[in-house]
C-alpha cells in the first residue's frame, strides 16, 4: 500500500479508504456486517496497510452502531496509527425517535452529535468530520462557525463536505475565507468512471482549490466489477447478474450506476483489466487513484475479506496514459468537455 498527503493538509493516508456504512446495517431485518465480522475486516484492512476509515453517525440499526464496532476495535490498536472520519446531518436514531433538533447543521445538533461520535469511537478527537449534506434550513455561516470551534478545541483535526454542488462548496469556502474560518479540505461525492452524471464543476473547484477527492461507491454499487451483463441493446438498465447480488435487489442501481455511458465504461475496464492481468474493480479505483488533477482516495465497502483483497490489488497495478485515456473517452465519447484527461 502506498500513501498520499489528503489535499492541503498535513495528514496521510493510504490510497484506499476503508467505508463501514454497512457495519450494524439491517436489511429485510438482518444484519449485512455484525460486530465480527467487522473488527475482522478492520483487522484485515490494517495488515494490509489501509488507515483511513470512514464512518457516520448515522451508520447502522440504531443509528451509531458502526461507530461502537470501530470503537470497540480500537481498544486493541494504537488510536494514533489511524485516520477516522465521521459525519453529521441527517437525523439520528441512536438515542430514540428522533425529536426536532436530532438533524441538521444548526449548533445544536452538531454539538450533540461531536460529542456523541467521540464517545461512541472512544476517541478524544476525530482526523476528519463531514458535512453529509448540505443544510439549506441552516445558515453556512453558523454551521461553519461552530465546526471551526470544535477544530480549535481540539476535538477535530480538518473538515470535509460530502455530496454538494460546486455552487454550494464555493460558497462555503468564500465564507471561511471571510470569516477567517476553518474550511473544507476534503470531500466526499458519488464519483467513478461509468457514473451517469458529470461532476466536471465540482471537481474544477476541488482542483483550483487543493481540496482531496474520497468518492463514495467508486465501484458503482458493484456495477463496475463487472459481474453483472446487459441484456437488452436498445435498454441500459436491462441486467442480469450473479443470484442474489446487491444489484438485482435494488431500485437504487438502475437509477444510479446503469446508463450507456456505464456500459460504454464498463467495456474498457474489462479491455484493460485483460492487458494488466487484473480484475475490473482493480482498474476502476486505479483510474481514481491515478486522477491526474486532484487527490483522490476512493472509500471501499468491502463485505467479505476476499472483496477487500480484490480492491486492495489496485495499489499493484498503474495504468498507462493511452488505458487511462481510453477511459475517459468511453466515458465522455466524443463530447469535447472532458475531465481528467491524460497528457
Amino acid at each position: 500500500m502506498e500513501y498520499t498527503r489528503l489535499g492541503s493538509t498535513g495528514t496521510t493516508v493510504s490510497q484506499l479508504c476503508f467505508g463501514t456504512w454497512r457495519f450494524g446495517r439491517e436489511t429485510g431485518g438482518v444484519v449485512e456486517t455484525d460486530r465480527e465480522e467487522a473488527h475482522d475486516l478492520l483487522d484485515a484492512a490494517w495488515e494490509r496497510g489501509i488507515n483511513f476509515i470512514d464512518t457516520a453517525n448515522v451508520y447502522g440499526n440504531p443509528n451509531g452502531t458502526s461507530e461502537e464496532y470501530i470503537g470497540e476495535w480500537l481498544e486493541d490498536y494504537d488510536r494514533e496509527d489511524f485516520v477516522i472520519a465521521s459525519k453529521v446531518y441527517f437525523p439520528f436514531d441512536g438515542r430514540g425517535e428522533p425529536g426536532p433538533n436530532d438533524s441538521g447543521l444548526g449548533r445544536k445538533h452538531i454539538r450533540a452529535q461531536i460529542e456523541g461520535t467521540l464517545d461512541r469511537l472512544d476517541t478524544d478527537y476525530l482526523d476528519l468530520y463531514y458535512i453529509h449534506r448540505w443544510d439549506e434550513h441552516s445558515d453556512i455561516e453558523e454551521t461553519l462557525s461552530t465546526l471551526d470551534d470544535l477544530v480549535r478545541a481540539g476535538k477535530v483535526h480538518h473538515l470535509g463536505a460530502s455530496t454538494m454542488a460546486a455552487w454550494q462548496l464555493t460558497k462555503a469556502l468564500w465564507k471561511s475565507d471571510v470569516e477567517d474560518y476553518e474550511r473544507f479540505e476534503v470531500t466526499q461525492p458519488l464519483f467513478h468512471a461509468g457514473y451517469r452524471d458529470d461532476v466536471k464543476d465540482y471537481l474544477d473547484v476541488c482542483a483550483d482549490q487543493d481540496i482531496a477527492v474520497c468518492p463514495y461507491s467508486p465501484l458503482a454499487g458493484g456495477f463496475l466489477t463487472g459481474k453483472y451483463e446487459r441484456t437488452d441493446d436498445d435498454d441500459p438498465t436491462a441486467f442480469e447478474g450473479p443470484e442474489g447480488a446487491r444489484g438485482s435487489l435494488s431500485d437504487r442501481f438502475e437509477d444510479f450506476y446503469l446508463s450507456e455511458r456505464g456500459w460504454h465504461v464498463l467495456d474498457e475496464l474489462r479491455a484493460v483489466a485483460d492487458e494488466l492481468d487484473a480484475t475490473p474493480a482493480q482498474v476502476a479505483l486505479r483510474w481514481l487513484i491515478e486522477q491526474p488533477d486532484i487527490t483522490c482516495v476512493p472509500i471501499v465497502g468491502a463485505r467479505t475479506v476476499d472483496q477487500l483483497d480484490e480492491n486492495v490489488g489496485a495499489a499493484d497495478i498503474s495504468l498507462s496514459d493511452d488505458q487511462f485515456n481510453r477511459i475517459v473517452s468511453a466515458r465522455y465519447g466524443d463530447d469535447g468537455e472532458r475531465w481528467g484527461h491524460r497528457e
